[in-house]
């Protein structure tokens, strides 16, 4: 199956929109099912002690993962073109001894200002399926110099993560979800595809594989 990037709706709508908060708790239920959070938390180490989550959206994911992660992270930055996240996400991570930041930011010009920092990981949620492969490239280049670990759950392009996502409204998503569950999977990872787009692979210890029925997981670390 050739990869496809396609528009999604959930990206055009106002983040007010109702359609638009309907997509954004589906898409929560989905990380749910998908277990993105607990992918997430299985990967970050001890020695992290500071995360930035690309895309970053409401902010509940990256949020789960760090709730009961073996991790010493006492700082998150939150990286969106757009606010979406909310005032009780921020106080819990506070509750939690983390300090939250919102960066307002295109992903591109906020990697570009970053510098090589020790201790740190980047982590990316149904983000990375939105880029052709130049800018994915540029992207997975960029990142390779700010962290010393990198996380990605994606989409698994295949033919049964294809028939799920047509039938995602069986579970009550919305049209927006309904739409844009069936372009992600076109536009989603397999086999090594992102490893061959990491840079120097052999500085980093690198995992790429499907997890569960839907999701792609890659995962790099510094040497």
């Amino acid at each position: 199956m050739v990869r496809v990037v396609e528009p999604e709706i959930l990206d055009q709508l106002p983040s007010a929109d109702e359609a638009a908060a309907h997509s954004r708790r589906d898409l929560a239920r989905l990380n749910v099912l998908m277990r993105h959070a607990f992918l997430i938390r299985k990967h970050l180490t001890t020695d992290v002690t500071r995360t930035a989550d690309l895309g970053a959206g409401d902010g509940t994911l990256i949020l789960n993962a760090l709730k009961s992660a073996n991790s010493n992270v006492r700082e998150v930055v939150l990286v969106d073109q757009r606010r979406i996240v909310s005032d009780d996400t921020l106080k819990e991570f506070e509750s939690l001894g983390i300090s939250p930041i919102v960066a307002i930011a295109d992903v591109f010009d906020w990697l570009t200002r970053q510098s090589a920092a020790p201790h740190s990981a980047i982590v990316v949620n149904l983000f990375l399926h939105h880029f052709q492969r130049e800018n994915l490239q540029r992207l997975l280049d960029l990142a390779s110099q700010a962290c010393d670990l990198f996380i990605a759950c994606e989409p698994r392009r295949g033919l049964w993560p294809q028939l799920a996502a047509s039938l995602v409204g069986v579970i009550g998503c919305n049209h927006v979800t309904r739409h844009d569950a069936v372009v992600s999977v076109r536009a989603g990872f397999r086999n090594g595809e992102l490893t061959a787009l990491w840079p120097d692979p052999t500085r980093w210890q690198v995992e790429e594989r499907s997890a569960g029925l839907f999701s792609h997981l890659f995962v790099a670390r510094r040497r």
